[in-house]
């Protein structure tokens, strides 16, 4: 598939996400708002609905950043009582629904602002969709610290954690990448990296996986959940 028809198809999930939650929208909802190349087609198609509900939350600066260029606005979430839905893409996908996301470093916010909304949408492109969650690498976000340590914890769980190069997330931490896994029980091993001293998150969506994700390819729009 090139580049054109892959973006195409993240077009066409976003704006299925658009038309899912109109009639869950009204003046006063907010709508929480990931991160990512497809995440940020959704934002893109927010614009034209934007009297359709009163602001967004973000789940990071450059999301935050998109938004505003819409003339959207954007609250902090601490300042909100209610997210109304939560929309966002995902890096890997398996038939429970269960995910992989970090590939843009957002993961600790994203999964936050899952677990503040009632509800949760997904937004992938047919590549992202997988038997067996792991081909992936999953991201770990770690306090600098406790690189050394968290990476030895990882190592032990058969996998190669790799330190993202040049990266920091937007809380002020690094990212380990832990390589090589088939991830056969995806909600055990998001409890046990949840357990992990010095790990503040990990990219595993078990706990707040989303009730609909919408997968985009060649025969259109499907949708799990």
């Amino acid at each position: 598939m090139t580049p054109d028809n892959l973006d195409l198809r993240k077009q066409e999930a976003a704006q299925a996400a658009i038309e899912h939650i109109k009639p869950l929208l009204n003046s006063k909802s907010i709508i929480g708002v990931g991160t990512g190349s497809t995440t940020n087609h959704f934002i893109d198609g927010l614009a034209a609905i934007a009297p359709l509900f009163d602001a967004c939350v973000a789940s990071s600066e450059a999301s935050a950043a998109r938004l505003r260029s819409h003339g959207l606005t954007v609250l902090d979430l601490n300042a909100v009582d209610e997210v109304t839905v939560y929309v966002d893409g995902a890096d890997e996908v398996n038939a429970q629904r269960c995910l992989i996301k970090g590939g843009g470093g957002a993961l600790t916010r994203e999964k936050i602002v899952a677990a503040a909304a009632d509800d949760f949408v997904c937004i992938v492109d047919h590549t992202k969709v997988v038997d067996v969650l792991g081909r992936f690498p999953l991201p770990v976000e770690v306090i600098p610290m406790a690189r050394g340590l968290v990476a030895r914890k990882l190592a032990g769980l058969g996998g190669q954690p790799l330190l993202r190069a040049d990266f920091t997330t937007d809380n002020g931490n690094i990212i380990l990448d832990l390589h090589g896994l088939d991830i056969i029980d995806p909600p055990a091993l998001e409890a046990e990296l949840n357990n992990l001293v010095g790990a503040v998150c990990n990219g595993l969506f078990t706990a707040q996986r989303p009730s609909t994700v919408f997968v985009a390819g060649e025969g259109g729009v499907r949708q799990l959940g």
